[in-house]
């Protein structure tokens, strides 16, 4: 069996710089080369996940099929190669020690003293080698959390160190994010932090083989021939990566600028083929040449920061482009709707998206979003609290149930219709512990959701502790609300629908984490196709 290849990426100079795109748009390259690859994360950070993260500190919480909590970046990394990630593509450092620490307890180490080398760094090379030992990958490209210099990521940049050691060079290489910053005053981009970043980065015993440059202008061959001086690294290895439209474009860049090439060249890999890139290129075009545009208000508590709901975005973009229309997003605070006026915040969208989320913050704004969604005929898409939100919204102002609440909210509410889950009653610790990943969901025939779907049982992925209360279930179908999703194991309600309006539909699981740009989501696809039918006959 073939060795395995290892990449790794590290920032320098500032974060931000978008080392995620660039790991997620080689891997595509490498893919289109023939190459089975996947990409994990080390995060620095001491949380064992970014489970307990609050969104306004890290932003969304990506969820894989098999449950992992993890970093933001792994749905770039789906959404890019079409292919799932697992527990294993997202480290923490606090995975890390509590790890190192529990075999300390268990007396794994024979009395000796644990230290950070070798037994914190001989854990983070097992973690970063476990997904080329299954014979899966013939590449496995790391993305290091942080900027060089961090404290935080002293232990990693150490453990890579004697990964290129022990492996070779043939078999391990490392690309380097920098920045190269452009002063208006002198007209020029400076070179001079990039320098600094590489000295650093060798000053921990890693040399760059690869320079990838964030810049706003084109590099000249006077800066690529100065930072392949003052770098060490090869001229070709020089690579530009300039700002772009959207991070859909940058694979298309990275395959202009030869990265794949000097990639393959370093770690003695041959190719038969030119990445085929026709499929994302229709997708490119079709995303910026759309027919029509639509506005789709997305409701939510922690808008502020965008990232918060980076999956859901990018669901919007895909299924906008699979029917060749521009979604433009409209930010709405739940909070806002609790105290302003409703019509005049919503009465111009084309659908609506109420979001995710814990808590009982702005929970009154989102119910109200859902009834004006629902009484003016609007496309609604709930998900997961969104979901809960109709229910709620329906057995207040439809069954007439005016206290009727979660159990999230109103512990002493006299209609829970939704309710902690029995599995969930007994847990006392927040991080790992909801319902977390892939599970299976029966769907009702002629339902908006079997006709978008096209199947008849699905399986998509959870996050969350409070369900629909199925007590309330014969109710609610004699009122016109609809379970038209069934989890066919426990019987819990996973999807709703509202008879007599054109397409309205809560759905406990999260969509968005399995839409990717060459297969955007049929939820999403629909939702979006549908606001487009209510767009076309406002007459917009």
């Amino acid at each position: 069996m073939q060795q395995t290849k290892y990449i790794f990426v590290t920032g320098g100079v500032t974060s931000s710089l978008g080392k995620g795109i660039i790991a997620a748009s080689l891997a595509k390259l490498l893919q289109g080369k023939g190459y089975s690859v996947t990409i994990q994360k080390l995060d620095p950070y001491l949380n064992v996940d970014p489970g307990t993260l609050n969104p306004y500190e890290h932003g969304e919480c990506y969820v894989t099929n098999d449950g992992a909590e993890t970093d933001l970046d792994l749905g770039h990394y789906e959404r890019f190669l079409d292919t799932p990630t697992s527990q294993a593509n997202n480290v923490t450092t606090g995975r890390i020690y509590q790890s190192v620490i529990d075999k300390e307890r268990k007396g794994e180490y024979l009395g000796k003293t644990v230290q950070i080398i070798p037994h914190i760094t001989d854990e983070i090379k097992e973690r970063i080698q476990i997904l080329g030992k299954t014979g899966d990958y013939d590449i496995v490209i790391t993305e290091i959390g942080g900027t060089i210099g961090d404290i935080e990521s002293l232990p990693y940049i150490e453990a890579v160190r004697q990964i290129l050691w022990e492996l070779g060079h043939e078999n391990a290489l490392v690309i380097h994010l920098t920045l190269l910053p452009y002063l208006s005053t002198t007209g020029e981009l400076k070179t001079k932090p990039t320098q600094h970043s590489v000295k650093m980065l060798m000053q921990s015993g890693v040399s760059p083989d690869v320079l990838v440059c964030r810049t706003e202008h084109h590099i000249t061959d006077e800066i690529r021939n100065k930072l392949a001086l003052f770098c060490n690294v090869e001229k070709p290895a020089i690579i530009e990566s300039i700002d772009a439209e959207t991070i859909y474009d940058v694979p298309g860049l990275m395959l202009q600028e030869g990265l794949d090439l000097v990639v393959l060249k370093k770690l003695k890999l041959a190719f038969e083929k030119e990445s085929n890139l026709d499929k994302w290129n229709d997708f490119l075009y079709k995303f910026k040449n759309p027919k029509s545009e639509i506005k789709i208000g997305l409701i939510g508590k922690y808008v502020e920061l965008h990232d918060a709901y980076k999956s859901i975005v990018e669901s919007t973009i895909h299924a906008g482009a699979a029917n060749e229309v521009k979604v433009n997003i409209e930010w709405i605070h739940s909070e806002d709707l609790e105290v302003k006026n409703i019509p005049t915040i919503l009465k111009e969208l084309d659908g609506v998206i109420v979001a995710p989320g814990f808590g009982s913050r702005g929970i009154e704004g989102k119910i109200k979003a859902v009834q004006y969604a629902r009484e003016n005929k609007i496309p609604f898409l709930g998900i997961c609290l969104g979901m809960q939100m109709a229910v709620i919204e329906y057995a207040r102002n439809v069954l007439g149930y005016i206290d009727a609440n979660s159990t999230e909210m109103d512990e002493s509410t006299k209609h829970p219709v939704i309710d902690i889950m029995d599995s969930q009653k007994e847990v006392t610790e927040k991080g790992g512990t909801m319902r977390l990943g892939s599970w299976k969901c029966k769907l009702k025939p002629n339902s908006i959701v079997s006709k978008a779907y096209g199947k008849k049982v699905i399986a998509e992925r959870h996050r969350h502790r409070y369900e629909f209360n199925n007590k309330y279930l014969g109710d609610l179908e004699k009122a016109g609300m609809m379970a038209t999703g069934i989890n066919p194991k426990t019987k819990l309600v996973e999807i709703i629908e509202v008879i007599n309006h054109p397409w309205f539909v809560g759905v406990q699981y999260h969509p968005e984490y399995k839409s990717t740009v060459l297969n955007p989501h049929p939820l999403f696809i629909s939702f979006i196709r549908a606001a487009l039918e209510q767009s076309l006959s406002n007459g917009d």
